[in-house]
């Protein structure tokens, strides 16, 4: 299975990409993992919020392919525990999912384009991270489900 984080803008905040890293760096091998981070908007200051969304949507669907399975990572969206959260890529990997991509989105959240095109919503929680903390914490819990399907001593209940 190929899973793509897809996120608007750069990780900037050195501790957060060191710590992207070292979870990265931990994903088993038989999962590609990619993290695609798109440039911000130019000229965001000059542009409605509808416009901004747009000019990101743009930029986000020329990565999603017809057959990716596409989570938004969403305020709006499901909250689920790790080990559901788990169990959900275990179906996605029974479901033969090629790619599996998360998104997120900028500041303002998505166009309705995405939503359309979504096939999940998720939410990592009912209060406002910034998006390169939900990066981290996206991260962290893909690599903590791979260590709860795989019976490692990570996750504790």
């Amino acid at each position: 299975m190929n899973i793509f984080t897809l996120c608007v803008g750069k990780t900037d905040e050195q501790a957060i990409e060191q710590l992207l890293q070292k979870y990265e760096k931990r994903f088993p091998t038989y999962i590609n993992y990619q993290r695609l981070e798109l440039a911000d908007i130019k000229n965001r200051k000059t542009l409605t919020i509808e416009q901004q969304k747009s000019k990101e949507a743009d930029l986000l669907l020329q990565r999603i392919n017809k057959g990716d399975l596409v989570v938004l990572l969403d305020e709006k969206g499901k909250q689920i525990n790790s080990t559901d959260f788990a169990q959900q890529l275990q179906n996605d990997l029974n479901q033969s999912v090629k790619t599996l991509i998360f998104v997120i989105g900028g500041p303002y959240g998505f166009d309705d384009r995405l939503y359309q095109r979504a096939n999940r919503k998720l939410s990592l929680s009912q209060m406002t991270f910034t998006h390169q903390m939900v990066r981290l914490f996206l991260t962290e819990q893909i690599y903590r489900a791979f260590t709860i399907l795989q019976n490692k001593p990570y996750h504790h209940e």
